[in-house]
């Protein structure tokens, strides 16, 4: 089952935001995510907020939700004037889910131009879905880009049938070259999404998946060691030793050669699980995130964050609709996030940048840290010597602990 809502303090019904989210906000860029919480069979991997036809009950359904998804951009649109936020132009609009491409063509398209309509777009603006390859047609790639999306992003995964079949992903390989190629004529940018560390899967296997997704020379590759999650089908497998478990070494050699392979093919790490041909073609929707700009998040389950508040709405698609149809929020929760905890934040997420972060930003603990994290070779010394503090490649693979020596206790 999806994972559980954090804990937080009510949410208003009326979704006014607290007059401190004010502060910079002409500074900040403003983004939106739509969340399509839909898929065709649910993945033994994921613990993502997403439903069959046959989970979600009474209450929801998939024809009417792009109807639902539009009466919340309205209340967003109120929420943000009644906060005296003022209008800004969409700088990314980002539809993920689930499959957002489960839902006609049409109503994504709908979605967006409602959105556009709110709050326009700024000059090439990116506009992105995620899909399974097995979810879209030449024809529905063409209303989407013909709709104002730019972009795509595949969940290939792996070239391996019997990979796949552990992670349930129900494309077949040959489908995945079809999909750029129509992606392609129909004027969209091509992200593909790889996993590495699948139970079972060899390195022979890994580096199979990596020469296919760079044959088709896309514009951007993001691959991820695969979480076992509490709660999901694989997490039962691997408990009941039909599956072998996560291996940390493995994983750490099958990131390295992605590292290798991905960047003789031209592309460059713009964050540690992203690569990207351009700077132009790294996904800047999660730019914004990283960066700590504005977005609202639109759909059962989604995250927003303006000026230091976060919230996130309720689960479940029929709850949704019901406070929306109600006129309310559906936002279960916020928090508004204090200085010292936006601050521990941003090092976590620049740290993790190809662009790295200033030196001069980390307090005595993080600057004297510096000379140890050079020495152990999990910082690059060129630009340490010009400022940043940039990882490498062995850093990139303990990010995490270069963060925890960084911070205070």
């Amino acid at each position: 089952m999806p994972s559980v809502l954090p804990l937080g303090d009510p949410a208003p019904a009326d979704g006014i935001l607290p007059p401190q989210v004010l502060a910079g906000v002409e500074h900040r860029k403003f983004g939106l995510y739509v969340h399509i919480p839909f898929c065709a069979v649910r993945c033994g991997y994921c613990d993502f907020n997403t439903y069959t036809a046959t989970e979600l009950g009474g209450g929801a359904s998939q024809d009417a939700y792009a109807s639902t998804a539009i009466s919340e951009l309205d209340f967003a649109a109120v929420a943000l004037d009644a906060s005296g936020a003022p209008r800004r132009a969409l700088s990314t609009v980002f539809f993920g889910g689930g499959t957002p491409t489960l839902l006609p063509a049409e109503d994504l398209a709908r979605i967006l131009r409602a959105a556009v309509d709110e709050w326009g777009l700024e000059p090439g603006a990116e506009v992105t879905t995620e899909a399974n390859p097995d979810s879209v047609t030449p024809e529905s790639l063409k209303v989407l880009a013909d709709a104002g999306f730019t972009r795509v992003s595949f969940g290939m995964q792996s070239a391996v049938p019997h990979v796949l079949k552990v992670l349930d992903r129900t494309h077949a390989p040959s489908r995945v070259p079809l999909v750029v190629q129509w992606a392609r004529e129909a004027g969209l940018a091509v992200s593909l999404d790889l996993i590495y560390g699948t139970p079972g899967e060899s390195m022979a296997d890994w580096q199979l998946s990596l020469e296919t997704a760079l044959s088709y020379g896309p514009d951007h590759i993001s691959a991820y060691a695969l979480i076992v999650e509490d709660g999901t089908k694989l997490a039962a497998q691997i408990r009941r030793g039909e599956v072998p478990g996560i291996d940390d070494d493995d994983h750490a050699a099958k990131y390295e050669l992605a590292d290798k392979m991905i960047s003789e093919a031209g592309l460059s790490w713009y964050e540690v699980s992203n690569w990207s041909r351009t700077p132009e073609q790294a996904c800047r929707h999660n730019l914004a995130y990283w960066g700590g700009d504005d977005w609202w998040g639109i759909g059962p389950g989604a995250h927003s964050h303006v000026g230091g508040v976060r919230w996130w709405n309720v689960k479940h698609p029929a709850a949704y609709a019901s406070r929306l149809g109600s006129g309310d929020s559906p936002a279960a929760g916020r928090e508004t996030l204090d200085a010292e905890t936006r601050e521990v934040e941003r090092i976590m997420l620049e740290a993790r940048l190809g662009t790295g972060l200033a030196v001069d930003a980390l307090d005595s603990i993080g600057r004297h840290a510096m000379a140890g994290l050079i020495a152990d070779e999990l910082v690059d010394p060129a630009q340490a010597f010009k400022g940043r503090l940039v990882l490498t490649l062995k850093g990139r693979l303990l990010a995490d602990a270069v963060v925890r020596r960084i911070l205070p206790d």
